[in-house]
């Protein structure tokens, strides 16, 4: 399914888990499942829902997902409605209280990162397929980053 390119509308927290299920199925098809590992398409599944419920917790609005498909993997994007709040890894924070999502999304993710577009915030990841190896995978951890104020 490689240039494949699949989308969603995000109402609600209750939505996730449903889309989740509609995006695990549709890499569950031969022609994705063959193309990747079993540990990179849990790695998608995993990174979506952590972009997916930090959309809807701490942007807003009208949350979009996108995926697309390609041979080396897959770019996620999850857009929402605060282009001003940007996303901020947690730091110095006990794992067991949360908030370690966009750590986790760096370890899993090639590349990641996020921008203000008109109206909207888009957070974005790419993931590898798991057949080829990927230098320097795994090493990245997110840096707290200041948003850039756009000045008239």
């Amino acid at each position: 399914m490689a240039g494949d390119v699949w989308h969603w509308q995000l109402e609600a927290m209750h939505v996730v888990s449903r889309v989740r299920a509609d995006l695990r199925a549709r890499i569950a098809h031969p022609s994705v499942s063959t193309s990747s590992t079993e540990d990179a398409r849990d790695g998608l599944l995993l990174v979506f829902e952590e972009l997916a419920s930090n959309a809807l917790r701490h942007g807003g609005g009208d949350v979009r997902a996108l995926v697309v498909a390609s041979p080396a993997g897959w770019l996620l994007d999850l857009s929402d409605e605060a282009p001003e709040r940007p996303p901020v890894p947690a730091v110095d924070r006990d794992p067991s209280l949360g908030g370690m999502g966009l750590h986790l999304v760096a370890q899993l993710s090639v590349d990641y990162g996020w921008e203000r577009r008109p109206g909207r915030k888009h957070v974005w990841a790419r993931l590898p397929s798991g057949l080829e190896p990927v230098e320097g995978f795994g090493s990245q951890v997110p840096e707290p980053r200041a948003p850039e104020i756009p000045r008239d």
